[in-house]
């Protein structure tokens, strides 16, 4: 009988416990709840942001590639750093080039003079790198026979913060033939 005492003692001690425990766990929970979401958070923005600068990578990547395949086959004075193109002063799709021959590059480490184009945060054409976000470089390689020209054309974004991982990039290739 004495042990009956003692065991509605402890469980009127324990229903108290019981309810202070349940609300700490409520708020533990909430708490952590809170701290993923705001992580979702900046993962979407990340993402969207990303997005969009790889969307404008890709788009500005078909402009210059258009603008390379509008001129004609034996072109080598065009100057397509500019838009529009200018009849002179530039390499055009490198003119009549033997088979086998490349000329530009699409090295990210070393661009080739008269092979690249560099562009604002807006798409707007800069004279030079400086203040660059986006970077257009190409090449044209013909093949054995000289009556086929590869053009590759690479997009890339300049350096993002740290944070955002590795800046977006995007290369097209197209053909373009002088047979007839």
């Amino acid at each position: 009988m004495n042990n009956l005492p003692n065991q509605t003692r402890n469980r009127s001690r324990q229903r108290g416990l019981t309810l202070i425990e349940t609300m700490i766990a409520a708020v533990v929970l909430v708490i952590g709840f809170v701290g993923t979401m705001s992580l979702f958070s900046v993962a979407v923005v990340r993402s969207s942001s990303n997005g969009e600068i790889g969307t404008r990578i890709t788009e500005y990547a078909q402009d210059k590639m258009e603008q390379l395949m509008a001129l004609n086959y034996a072109d080598g004075t065009s100057n397509t750093a500019v838009f529009p193109s200018q009849s002179t002063g530039g390499t055009g799709v490198g003119g009549l080039m033997a088979g086998g021959q490349t000329v530009g590059s699409v090295d990210s480490s070393s661009p080739a003079t008269g092979y690249v184009d560099y562009l604002d945060r807006s798409g707007n054409l800069l004279v030079s790198s400086s203040g660059a976000f986006f970077i257009r470089q190409w090449s044209i390689t013909t093949n054995a026979a000289g009556n086929l020209k590869t053009l590759t054309v690479l997009t890339r974004a300049a350096a993002l913060p740290v944070s955002q991982g590795a800046p977006p990039t995007t290369t097209l290739i197209c053909s373009k033939s002088n047979l007839q």
